[in-house]
């Protein structure tokens, strides 16, 4: 939100001169006047088609250009800059800011006046103002959000005791937004003295409230009913837990909304963000059924951009179409990081340009095993069928990782092809009760996977490793597999094992150093890379591979490892396909591709 903007006008544009701003920029979008990306272009579809079926009966909703111009009237007559070369100036909206907030606010239900998106998720790069923007807006939910009937605002309906959260992944970003609305609140006589804003608390004059940060850290995140909920770089969440939370006091207010914003992220495996992303990308391109209570505005690259070219930097910095102070300082600022990225050749700071300057995201962080791989893996499974189909009655090497009986354990199985392949498939066993936990906090699907057969729930709190053992049998016996070994961590499996070698097993110890898995653990890869492994495409073993990490030792040796050693995102999957493969690549006649051809450590 900059000063001296150029403004589309008759003289450039005269047909849409006397057009609503809202309008104007949806027909300036899909006429090709405004570079756009595709994301950008269907939302501005969307628009104009929702505007010649509004107030049907299929469609109970209108556009009241009177709502529109009261948010954005809210902005350029009460709220002013916080920081930057225009601090303590009155904010001057931009057209793309007109067109997001026009949609925004000004749909809502033809006969009510609720309004009619609940969520609204937008991404655009950093630099395109998104925390002045919502700071102004949280502002607007404290003092100025009502409703009232289309075009009769003599029935305004305030909320009493409005609340309005600020949320983000810790209490330091959480702050930002309630800072900034704080100095903006503190700088507008007419906001001022509608407000009580002190240094720990901001809350309405007459009808209380409170507008106040929250994180993962905030007690009682559950016990309120928002008017309007922030949720600041999304990208960086773990999970959804304060999206899920929050949304959940819906329904308690007239008209609550919840504003997703945030930049492209660099754990594309794994980020609720980006979950939420790809589906609503699939959603505005008709693949899946349209949300009418969801605004998604997405300013990237297309898929074919190169992120070199600075004539498409602007799809995803709209900023950059406006000729202007701040515009030309943010282009030398994007062209000093891509050259900083590109010619020092730094995977991170690459990353960060990609992510942030472009808004693309990126599949993996710099140490992830499979990095840049993920798509390769997942282009060799099979359906389970014809994986069985393939492995029936061959030779196998079974893994076992035990890890703690209170989480995920997991037996993994290798075979050898004669086509000089691998076939590897893996399943997953976890007590009940601590599945439950991580459905809920962590948003890991694993009652879904249990269903479909990928992995086992066992009664209780611990698991029970008969239920190994009984798988191990059972895929013996029913799949007519000839269990050559069994390899397992020694870690807590001694008697376990015991258990398997006094039913006739063969059981090896696979010590978890570097100097025994480095090279099988390089060498899973390498057949990943070369075409040379399937599997069934059991999609808990796919997520494993996404989360392992990769420990490198002084000398090139590596091993598999958490991002941390409590975290959720586990690798048991692949740390027992990983011990079975210890044994299995040196097994008799069979030459390693060590052995064969020079490989480059990766």
């Amino acid at each position: 939100m900059v000063r001296k903007i150029r403004m589309v006008t008759s003289s450039t544009n005269p047909e849409w001169a006397n057009v609503h701003p809202t309008h104007r920029y949806a027909a300036e979008i899909v006429s090709g006047f405004r570079l756009s990306c595709e994301q950008e272009r269907l939302s501005a579809e969307r628009h104009l088609k929702d505007l010649k079926r509004q107030g049907t009966e299929e469609f109970p909703f209108v556009f009241d250009e009177s709502r529109a111009y009261r948010i954005f009237d809210w902005f350029e007559h009460c709220c002013r800059h916080v920081r930057g070369p225009f601090s303590g100036e009155l904010i001057e909206l931009l057209p793309f800011q007109k067109f997001d907030l026009g949609c925004i606010f000004g749909w809502v239900h033809k006969d009510s006046g609720k309004r009619r998106f609940k969520r609204a998720f937008n991404m655009r790069a950093r630099g395109n103002v998104k925390s002045t923007e919502m700071s102004g807006l949280a502002l607007y939910g404290m003092c100025g959000d009502c409703v009232y009937p289309p075009g009769n605002p003599a029935f305004k309906r305030y909320e009493e005791s409005p609340e309005v959260e600020c949320a983000a992944v810790d209490k330091q970003q959480a702050k930002r937004v309630w800072l900034d609305a704080q100095k903006m609140g503190e700088a507008s006589p007419d906001i001022l003295k509608r407000l009580r804003i002190k240094r720990t608390y901001v809350e309405h004059a007459k009808r209380g409230g409170w507008l106040r940060p929250l994180s993962k850290d905030t007690k009682n995140k559950d016990s309120g009913a928002p008017c309007i909920v922030i949720i600041d770089e999304y990208h960086a969440h773990a999970n959804s837990e304060i999206v899920d939370v929050l949304f959940s006091g819906f329904g308690k207010r007239l008209q609550s909304l919840m504003l997703i914003i945030s930049t492209a992220g660099k754990d594309a495996e794994n980020s609720p963000c980006k979950k939420e992303y790809d589906s609503l990308t699939k959603m505005m391109r008709g693949e899946i059924e349209m949300d009418e209570e969801y605004f998604v505005m997405i300013r990237e690259l297309d898929k074919n951009d190169d992120p070199h070219n600075e004539s498409v930097w602007p799809k995803a910095n709209p900023i950059l179409q406006e000729k202007n102070e701040y515009s030309l300082e943010l282009l030398r600022q994007i062209r000093a990081e891509h050259k900083t990225a590109y010619n020092t050749g730094d995977p991170a700071k690459i990353r960060e340009f990609l992510t942030k300057r472009v808004n693309l995201w990126q599949a993996d962080s710099e140490n992830k095993y499979m990095s840049g791989i993920m798509d390769k893996w997942k282009a060799l499974g099979v359906s389970r069928d014809a994986f069985l189909t393939l492995v029936h009655g061959l030779d196998s090497w079974a893994g076992i990782d035990l890890s703690k009986s209170t989480d995920l354990t997991a037996d993994g199985f290798v075979f050898k092809l004669d086509d000089g392949r691998y076939a590897v498939t893996a399943h997953g066993f976890m007590p009940a009760e601590t599945a439950t936990k991580h459905e809920h906090s962590d948003r890991v699907p694993y009652k879904s996977w249990a269903k479909d057969g990928w992995c086992t729930l066992t009664e209780g709190s611990v698991t029970d490793y008969k239920y190994i053992k009984s798988h191990i049998k059972t895929q013996e016996s029913e799949q007519k597999w000839n269990i050559v070994e069994i390899c397992y961590d020694p870690y807590n499996a001694t008697h376990f094992t015991q258990d398997l070698e006094d039913d006739g097993y063969e059981r090896i110890e696979i010590r978890q150093g570097v100097q025994t898995l480095s090279e099988p653990t390089k060498f899973f890869r390498e057949l990943v890379l070369k075409g040379l492994i399937v599997h069934d495409g059991s999609p808990l073993l796919t997520w494993c591979l996404s989360n392992a990490i990769e420990i490198t030792d002084n000398n090139g040796n590596i091993k598999l490892s958490k991002k941390h050693k409590d975290d959720s995102q586990r690798i048991d999957l692949v740390a027992a396909i990983i011990n079975a493969m210890v044994r299995a690549m040196v097994a008799k006649d069979t030459k390693s591709i060590y052995e064969t051809q020079e490989i480059r450590a990766i």
